[in-house]
């Protein structure tokens, strides 16, 4: 049987989203809790697979992973949602064998940037031209034969207290591509860049430019969407809210 969970966590205490030797990492401590109570034996065997491996300091609301198992769903779920440290599991569904959790249909993820004295006029407005399909070759680390090509579908802009929330929704996004995109709209609302300077490194990805990478911490992955549905744990909305104000609280 294969199963997918879905999970969250305050990326500050780890270092780092994948496996690392004497390091305490999310994903090493996820395969732990799923070995200690014996649902897998390890990774390989179990073709355990993950949805989003999030950068060091960043957190997440809604990532998944998935793994073949002999343990019963009812089982899975009821054990590892009461289990004190993290990641906190509070989903599950069963899935097709073949099932491959990056395949998703979309994902959203969260950063939380101070407004300071940024014109928030100007976050918008640079933040627009980088919806739809884009090379952006200049706003992400593009590792060798990887597309630079993405399309972002959305960026959704509010204010709450002294943060702008920014909202970001794709399907698919490059290594780094939104805290580099963070950057270049903190640096046109200071004033620091221009919109036309923004919209120059993405209509021309040939010249190299580097507007910099913006902090890992205020960024969340919020979701990542599938054409299913998720069965949740009772509760679980007021456990995913206290960790979001967890790490907006630690952001001062």
């Amino acid at each position: 049987m294969r199963v997918v969970l879905k999970f969250a966590y305050d990326g500050r205490p780890f270092s780092g989203y994948a496996r690392q030797p004497n390091q305490k990492t999310v994903e090493g401590d996820l395969l732990g809790l799923l070995t200690d109570h014996s649902f897998i034996v390890d990774a390989k065997q179990s073709r355990f697979r993950t949805a989003s491996r999030t950068d060091r300091g960043v957190s997440a609301l809604g990532n998944v992973c998935a793994f073949n198992t002999t343990a019963s769903k009812k089982q899975i779920i009821n054990t590892l949602s009461k289990e004190k440290q993290a990641p906190y599991i509070y989903a599950i569904k069963n899935v097709d064998p073949e099932f491959f959790p990056r395949y998703a249909k979309r994902r959203e993820y969260r950063y939380y940037l101070k407004k300071n004295d940024l014109d928030v006029d100007r976050v918008v407005s640079a933040a627009s031209v980088f919806t739809g399909e884009h090379n952006f070759q200049n706003f992400a680390r593009v590792e060798p034969l990887k597309d630079p090509i993405r399309s972002l579908d959305n960026i959704i802009i509010s204010e709450k207290n002294e943060f702008l929330v920014i909202d970001f929704y794709a399907q698919t996004f490059l290594w780094n591509q939104i805290r580099r995109i963070i950057s270049a709209l903190e640096k046109v609302g200071n004033e620091s860049l221009t919109l036309k300077q923004v919209q120059d490194a993405l209509d021309h990805p040939e010249k190299k430019v580097d507007f910099q990478l913006a902090a890992a911490e205020p960024l969340i992955l919020l979701d990542v969407v599938y054409d299913f549905s998720f069965e949740y744990t009772k509760g679980y909305k007021k456990k995913l809210q206290r960790i979001e104000e967890d790490i907006v609280t630690s952001l001062g």
